[in-house]
């Protein structure tokens, strides 16, 4: 497992990245990146960790809006590749991660 530096919302992240999944991981930062930005800019939320929060909500809320595949409920797609098994845990345990440097515990408020 590699690791791989990103920025997201101007902050640098040191995230673990499986061999190959670089430019899967790339394209996760730029969605993230993108839709917090989003957020920021219209001014309407300050706090960083709101910003995240919103941005996984939206995040979450579209690919819940795509149709379901033949082979897995709701897969998601980013950047128009399928994600695999070792893909989705790997974006799982960035947002473990995540979590951990946000202070999240998986509540809202």
């Amino acid at each position: 497992m590699k690791q791989m530096e990103v920025t997201i919302l101007g902050q640098s992240y040191l995230l673990a990245c499986p061999e190959g999944g670089e430019a899967l991981l790339q394209a996760a930062v730029r969605l993230v990146d993108d839709e917090m930005s989003a957020i920021r800019d219209a001014g309407k939320v300050k706090a960083r960790e709101r910003m995240a929060v919103l941005a996984a909500l939206n995040l979450a809320y579209q690919l819940a809006e795509r149709p379901a595949t033949p082979q897995r409920q709701a897969a998601p797609d980013v950047a128009d590749k399928s994600l695999d098994a070792e893909a989705t845990a790997s974006l799982d345990r960035m947002i473990d991660r995540l979590d951990g440097v946000l202070g999240g515990d998986g509540h809202l408020l």
